[in-house]
Order: C-alpha cells, then sequence, then structure tokens
C-alpha cells in the first residue's frame, strides 16, 4: 500500500499486507482494511462508499489508485491510497469485488433490502405466509360466521 507523499508528487510506503472488504455485523456495512504484515498495525480503514473512483495507477494493470477519508491514524483524513498486487489477475479480481462491495454500500445506503441467492423467492414466501394467517379478531368473526351458516343449514 502506498500513499501520496507530503507534496513533491512522490510515493511513500506505508506497508505490505492483506488489504481485506469486511462487513459489520449489525448494520452491514462494509470497509477496506489493510494491516502491516509483521506489525498488524492498521494501515488502511475507510468505509467501500459508492462515490469512490478506482483508477489504474500510471497505467499499470497490477495497481489501483482511489481517494478515500481513512481512519487508520485514530483521525479522518483525505488520502489517495495506490494498492499494488502480484499479478494482474489479483488486481482485476480486487477490482471486481471492491465495485461489487460498492453497489452493495449504495443499495444499502439507498435502503434497499439484499436479495437473497434466490433472488427474493423466499421474500415472496414468506410474505403470501403472513398474508395468509388470521389474528384472533379475524378467527373470531370466521367462527361466527360458520356458527350463522350451520344454525341456518339446520332451520
Amino acid at each position: 500500500l502506498l500513499d501520496k507523499g507530503t507534496g513533491n508528487k512522490s510515493w511513500r510506503e506505508r506497508g505490505i499486507g492483506e488489504a481485506k472488504i469486511l462487513r459489520h455485523t449489525t448494520h452491514s456495512r462494509l470497509r477496506i482494511l489493510m494491516r502491516q504484515e509483521k506489525t498488524m498495525k492498521v494501515i488502511a480503514n475507510h468505509a467501500l462508499d459508492p462515490r469512490i473512483k478506482l483508477e489504474p495507477n500510471a497505467g499499470s494493470d497490477r495497481s489501483w489508485v482511489w481517494s478515500a477519508f481513512d481512519f487508520s491514524q485514530g483521525e479522518l483524513v483525505e488520502t489517495v491510497f495506490a494498492l499494488r498486487f502480484a499479478d494482474s489477475e489479483i488486481a482485476e479480481s480486487f477490482k471486481e469485488k471492491f465495485e461489487e462491495g460498492q453497489r452493495e454500500m449504495e443499495c444499502l445506503l439507498a435502503g434497499e433490502d439484499k436479495l437473497g441467492e434466490d433472488g427474493g423467492e423466499a421474500v415472496d414466501e414468506a410474505a403470501e405466509a403472513l398474508g395468509a394467517l388470521k389474528t384472533s379478531d379475524d378467527a373470531a368473526e370466521g367462527d361466527a360466521a360458520e356458527a350463522d351458516a350451520e344454525a341456518t343449514k339446520e332451520e
């Protein structure tokens, strides 16, 4: 992971490690977290915002550049990142997962529910089952109607 230096248009290495896209357990928001390989110090920590533009770094097919509000140093600072990978396949895979996470975050921030692997069929089935349920008031009215029908049959 590289970040932009102090203004002399150079990059400085932040560290080597594994970048992870993590999901928060309660509100399902996604973030990028990267730790230094040996010391486990956090070197990148920012939300996977749908507005982030992932761009190739200087024409390289194994490196991506983006700007985000980083919280790895304990305060929110806008930072330009460059992440370089071992080969172009890994870089392309990272880009796909990054953009997939951005689309998911965009839906989440818009208040939409995430469809399951079945495309929402389980949700539709649950909605139909709930529609077929009757409350105790509905059941009492139904029982009264059945009793009236039986009384008219007997007469």
